[in-house]
């Protein structure tokens, strides 16, 4: 046993200095805790400089360089391996310096170490993580903090992981069933390009050489090979251009609102968007009511983290519903951002005092119904991708024939007249 040093608050705000004994850091924490203070900061008497100096080798060598972001696939895998050793019982700095210990140099890694030092220090999981948003959001602290609190950090973590992991689950399958037809556009407009930039203007020489008369379908044809080889770093620039101004235009809220709403409104790409951001919605809040976030709190965190404009106005819609002591159900069903088998399966939900569970299924059923959209989608797509590139290849072949047809008729009835 070691004496520790600590500086707490009380709960009414008062800053109290004393010592406890204790084995660890995290022993010393939950000791100061259980005498009803709040830990700001936990030291070793006996070894003060040397286990400051200690932390700072430990930093300095466990941290390296790293930039850009915590990847989504990454923080899901560490969720799940943490929920798997808290389930075996395994102290949660211990386990975070397990998973840390394994992974490779990244910003998580350098987050993890963070964490656990904050932890040592007298610091709560979610008070850790908190210190780190690009790597845990509001949806990830706060539950991790209901966890804390209800003491079954295990089970949240639990389900924090199968949420996440569900989540990357549809956004796979959306990209992997997009990933055919997008290469095969790609594809079929570098052959385009290809033909318009190296191959209609040799043929445009011919024609000029023969002095032959060019129907309107040709002089088009020719037309847009010569603007794609005079203007083709505009014509690249274009998407771009296009991407760029999209992003102004969401920056102001109403910006947002009229961009996401154009796209729950395309014809069966608007579908599975709404499908799409209706299931997060519900899945999101599903998870945090279950985990013990209160309703408001929650609300406000999957308004945030809905992606999508007219569904948060529609969610904040019913976050004042709540606080005035209404129903979810009325306000989910004026915003018309739900079918009314969703509405009633959350009027269901709340009578029965079951609303996690409904919303969860909710969430399941939608996603089906996204899977089910997207391949229907491709399905579709593919038979129309090949019509399009028919028409295409047989509008060339057209165009350059015509000609040549015209001209061989006219050597025809040159021949016949001598």
């Amino acid at each position: 046993m070691s004496i520790f040093q600590f500086e707490a608050m009380t709960s009414s705000g008062e800053e109290v200095k004393d010592e406890i004994e204790a084995s660890s850091s995290e022993d010393a924490a939950i000791k100061v805790r259980n005498l009803g203070y709040f830990p700001t900061k936990i030291k070793e008497k006996s070894a003060r400089g040397r286990k400051k100096s200690g932390a700072r080798a430990g930093r300095a060598t466990g941290k390296s360089f790293a930039l850009g972001i915590v990847r989504a696939k990454q923080l899901t895998t560490f969720t799940r391996q943490l929920s798997t050793l808290q389930d075996a019982g395994l102290p949660i700095v211990r386990s975070i310096k397990i998973l840390e210990g394994q992974m490779k140099p990244s910003v998580l890694k350098n987050t993890l170490i963070d964490v656990a030092e904050d932890i040592e220090g007298g610091s709560t999981l979610s008070e850790a993580m908190g210190k780190h948003p690009r790597a845990f959001d509001r949806l990830y602290v706060n539950m991790v903090r209901a966890g804390e609190t209800g003491g079954v950090l295990d089970t949240i973590l639990q389900r924090l992981a199968e949420f996440r992991e569900k989540s990357q689950q549809l956004k796979r399958q959306i990209k992997k069933a997009l990933i055919y037809p997008i290469a095969v556009i790609l594809f079929a407009a570098g052959i385009l390009s290809f033909i318009l930039m190296y191959i209609i203007p040799q043929f445009e020489d011919i024609f000029a050489a023969m002095e032959v008369d060019l129907p309107d379908i040709t002089i088009w044809l020719i037309y847009i090979s010569n603007l794609m080889i005079e203007q083709w770093p505009l014509l690249l620039a274009i998407p771009f251009a296009v991407f760029a101004i999209y992003k102004i235009i969401r920056i102001p809220r109403i910006g947002r609102l009229i961009t996401d709403w154009i796209k729950m409104k395309v014809p069966i790409f608007g579908s599975i968007i709404n499908k799409s951001v209706i299931s997060r919605f519900a899945r999101t809040l599903g998870t945090l009511i279950a985990s013990g976030v209160p309703i408001l709190e929650s609300l406000n965190i999957v308004r945030d983290t809905a992606g999508n404009e007219v569904v948060a106005r529609a969610i904040g819609k019913v976050h004042d519903s709540i606080r005035e002591g209404e129903s979810i159900a009325d306000p989910l069903r004026q915003s018309r951002i739900c079918d009314e088998m969703v509405v009633n399966m959350v009027d269901v939900g709340e009578e029965t005092g079951d609303l996690d569970n409904m919303l969860i299924k909710v969430a399941d059923s939608y996603d089906d119904e996204v899977d089910a959209l997207v391949s229907g989608l491709m399905s579709l797509l593919e038979p129309v991708i090949i019509i399009v590139l028919g028409l295409v290849v047989g509008t060339i072949v057209i165009a350059l024939f015509m000609p040549l047809i015209s001209l061989m008729d006219q050597l025809g009835e040159q021949a016949s007249a001598g």
